[in-house]
């Protein structure tokens, strides 16, 4: 699994139609409003970097109200969850 961090910057008055329609795509697994630089984070989690860049570069661009992204490619996660094992229930 692959997994990518999104940056966002919205047009005003589109945070809540952007943030849904990013939500809608499968490989994104969450979306959250933030303060900052940045209007929104969404997570990517694909199989491959290609699927993360057609997301990226193909889908988002459709949505409208969208202005920038920058995306942030995640070499290793470290984390209290072992996210791995909970999406593996029942795969045995």
């Amino acid at each position: 699994m692959t997994n990518a961090i999104v940056l966002i910057n919205v047009e005003s008055r589109q945070l809540q139609n952007v943030a849904q329609s990013l939500v809608d795509i499968d490989e994104v697994s969450e979306v959250y409003s933030v303060g900052g630089r940045f209007d929104l984070v969404a997570v990517i989690r694909a199989r491959t970097n290609e699927a993360i860049s057609d997301i990226v570069t193909d889908q988002f661009p459709q949505i409208d109200g969208i202005r920038n992204t920058e995306t942030l490619i995640a070499f290793k996660v470290i984390s209290k969850h072992d996210l791995e094992r909970m999406f593996s229930i029942g795969a045995e």
